[in-house]
Order: C-alpha cells, then sequence, then structure tokens
C-alpha cells in the first residue's frame, strides 16, 4: 500500500515539525526527515539536523537511531529496513559534505531497503554550490518525489539562524 497524497502531505508535514526542532545556526539547515514504512503505514524513525552527537543531518539521525534501536552499526541497516522503505525530507538529501561527514545520498543509497525520496525542497546553493543528490539518487534507481505545498515554509525553518 502506497501512501496516498493527503498522506504524502501529513508526512512532509511530519518532516516540517522535525525540522522546527533543529538549532538554528548560520552554517547549515534546519531539516526534519523521516524513514517510513508504506506496506504498514509505519514510521520507522525520525530525525532533525542536529540532533545527534557531531555535525548530524536529519536523514543521518533517522539512519543512525533506527541502528542503534535494534543494536546494529548503521552499515547494517538495511539487515533491519524493510523492503520498499521510503525516506521523507524537508530538503533534497546532501550529495557534499563540508564537514568530511558521509553524504547523507551516500547513506540512502547503502541502505539499500529505501527504494523512495519524497522532498519538500531543493537545497539551496549557499554552502555547496548545486546539489546533485537526486540526480546521483535517480542514477541508482532511487525515486525521488517532490511533495508540493510547504516549500515557503520549509526554506523559512531551514534558514533559520541564517543571515537576512
Amino acid at each position: 500500500m502506497t501512501p496516498g497524497p493527503a498522506s504524502h502531505d501529513a508526512l512532509m508535514q511530519q518532516a516540517l515539525d522535525l525540522a522546527r526542532q533543529s538549532p538554528p545556526k548560520p552554517t547549515n539547515y534546519c531539516v526534519g526527515a523521516l524513514l517510513f514504512n508504506p506496506t504498514t503505514n509505519e514510521v520507522l524513525s525520525t530525525g532533525y539536523t542536529l540532533e545527534l552527537q557531531g555535525n548530524t543531518h536529519a536523514e543521518q539521525c533517522c539512519l543512525q537511531k533506527l541502528a542503534q534501536k535494534h543494536n546494529i552499526p548503521e552499515e547494517k541497516i538495511a539487515e533491519v529496513l524493510p523492503p520498499n522503505t521510503a525516506i521523507y525530507t524537508t530538503m533534497e538529501p546532501c550529495n557534499l559534505r563540508l564537514s568530511g561527514n558521509l553524504p547523507c545520498v551516500d547513506r540512502i543509497i547503502a541502505a539499500k531497503n529505501i527504494k523512495t525520496v519524497y522532498l519538500g525542497v531543493k537545497e539551496p546553493e549557499k554552502f555547496v554550490g548545486e546539489n546533485e543528490g537526486r540526480k546521483k539518487l535517480e542514477e541508482s534507481g532511487i525515486e525521488c518525489m517532490h511533495v508540493s505545498g510547504l516549500e515557503e515554509e520549509i526554506l523559512k525553518v531551514a534558514t533559520a539562524g541564517h543571515e537576512k
């Protein structure tokens, strides 16, 4: 069973609510994300920027928290992710990390069972130029779908703490 349009909106709104928990900083975006099992209509894990220790991104926090819940390293997350898992994220997953951390796109691809990425907005070009995360995901066979309607609010939350 795949979520209908109303469900997509509700799940993206939930991701946006998570993004609001991210501490605003001038050097990152406040992003929220959640892993979703469309077969059981269950949220498996949630995350937001800087939720976990270190310079952590929302998608990274989702995956790390699910791995911790199952007492496994993140590299083995495919063992516990149901087939056809989806991830909802307020912003296109990163393809480049200035911090040297593994980009979220690479984490999603390595997770193997994430088949769809629902995103609220494309990453603005402020920090790393054009993000090619969506292109890399699609080249790896992961479908990327834009959930429209919350772009203005997502960008407002994402850029909290940035100089205007």
